[in-house]
Formats: C-alpha cells, structure tokens, sequence
C-alpha cells in the first residue's frame, strides 16, 4: 500500500469520569472475590487487557481468558499466549458462543484458587467456596460468559452477609461459583495503537471516533500485515495500491453505490467494518508481537 496511516489521526473523545466510576466499582468488586478473570479479545490481547487492573488485584490471583479465538490469527495467539505465560499469567483459550475452552477455564480459576483455599483451611473452614468474576473492557464477551453459565446452573447462592446488597453468587461448578455481573474495565484510549484497535472490533461506541479514519486505517493496516486478503475477499483481481482508490473498488464491487453511479463511501465504511468485525475477512490479529 503505497501510504501509511497513522492511528494518530484517529482522535478518541474519551471521558475520564466514566473510568474513575469504573475503577471504582472494579475495586469493590475485585474485594468480593478470590480469582479474576480477565477476559480479552484473541484479536488484540493487548490492547484489550487494562494496566490499572494489576493494581487494583495487588496479590490477588488472575487469569486471562482469550475469547473469540475464531476470529483471531492462529500463529499469533499461540505467540501471545506463550509471551503471557513467560510473564507467569495463566492463559485460557475461550470462544463463549460455543462454550469452547470453558471448562478448562474453570480448571485454571480453581488452580489459581489454591492459595486462597489453603489460608481458609488454616482457619479450620473446608470446603470453602472458590469465587471469580469475569471483567474485562466492553464488548469483549464477558455477559456472553455469564449468561451462558448462569443459563445451565440455576442455583443462586443467597446473599452472603456483609456483601453489598444485591450481589448475587451463581454456583457454576463443585465448589465454584460466580459473581452474576461483569466487572467493566476502562478503555486505555490514550494509546493511539489501543485506541484504534478498540474502535474496529467493537469495544468503543462508534459516536466517539470517526469511522471513515478507522477504516482507512484498518485498510492500510491489513494491506501490510496480510497482503492480498481485502482484494480476495472482494473479488478485486487488481487491488489499487492507495486506500481511497481500494475503497472505490470495493465500493464498485459491492454495490455501494448513489445516483449517478457514485460510490457511497459512508456504505464502504460500514460494509467493511461488518465484515471485520463478523469475522468474514478472516483470522486477522491486530495487535503484533513485533511492534
């Protein structure tokens, strides 16, 4: 692709009081409970974990689930997954539309849980309870999760005395059971490279950046790091080296077009931001190990 974009062009008004109300409940949260899961998109496993959330567990144990591993690029997973794991981080592989992966999720929380179960054994309790959450940024598939287990186990475990009013405790397993809300990360939009990968895949509401600039972005992106997918998937047999003369194309070959036979541009944007976030382009990671 003849020009590059950059994702500094992608200005993100973002809104610091509604992350400071984040942070907040997440800390609350995070008390109630022995493991977290941290629940991350396959597609950009960095960009959506969240800094901050290391501080607010402190000691407490975590693990990262990866979800929609359908839709990321198999090579980099296994990449990423390995780059987590030198780092100590335990590492699960999910899809939480088939319920793939899940039960060796649980596996790990019950792991990582041991600490915890030995210092209520010191107390002479047995058989204490393991508790997690699931958080993560928006729209990463957290209530997918939750709405999955708490769909097979019925069982809510009643209000536990202290615990802030209304919380309720779904026993999912043998000894486990889960907070019934996700616990919502903030964004870290101050990263122009999070920043525009949170936009693309969904993470971000569409009326706090500008989706033409995300695509041209997302367009040029693609073309570098997995040339000749955009003009295959389109029928496109000589792909114009330069976005806006992609986008025309493409245009051209899907019918988004106005009168006068004009392509229509804003249609271009939301046909091709679809097909990425459905997945129709491919297997595509957005975050790189080598950047």
């Amino acid at each position: 692709m003849g020009e590059q974009m950059d994702e500094q062009k992608l200005q993100i008004q973002w809104f610091p009081g509604h992350m400071t109300k984040a942070r907040r409940m997440m800390e609350e949260q995070v008390k109630l409970v022995d493991v977290v899961v941290e629940m991350v998109d396959a597609r950009i496993p960095v960009s959506s974990t969240n800094p901050m959330l290391g501080r607010i567990l402190q000691q407490k144990p975590r693990v990262l689930a990866f979800n929609k591993i359908d839709m990321a690029d198999p090579e980099l997973t296994e990449a990423w997954i390995k780059s987590f794991q030198s780092r100590g981080i335990k590492v699960c592989k999910v899809n939480c539309n088939n319920g793939q992966g899940v039960k060796q999720l649980w596996a790990a929380v019950m792991e990582a849980a041991q600490p915890s179960q030995a210092k209520w054994l010191k107390k002479g309790v047995k058989n204490h309870p393991v508790r997690t959450m699931i958080a993560g940024v928006p729209n990463v598939g957290k209530s997918t999760l939750i709405n999955r287990l708490v769909g097979q186990k019925k069982t809510i475990v009643s209000d536990r005395p202290g615990v802030t009013r209304g919380t309720q405790w779904v026993a999912i397993a043998k000894g486990l059971e889960l907070l019934d809300t996700p616990g919502v990360l903030w964004p870290k939009f101050e990263d122009p490279q999070a920043g525009f990968c949170l936009a693309v895949t969904g993470a971000i509401k569409e009326d706090v950046f500008d989706r033409h600039t995300a695509m041209e972005i997302l367009l040029a992106r693609l073309a570098e790091t997995y040339p000749g997918l955009v003009a295959a998937f389109y029928g496109l047999p000589a792909p114009a080296q330069d976005v806006p003369g992609l986008m025309e194309q493409i245009g051209r070959a899907r019918g988004c077009l106005k009168g006068g036979g004009v392509v229509d541009i804003n249609k271009v944007d939301q046909l091709v931001l679809r097909d990425f976030r459905t997945g129709k382009l491919g297997r595509i990671t957005l975050d790189r190990l080598d950047k």
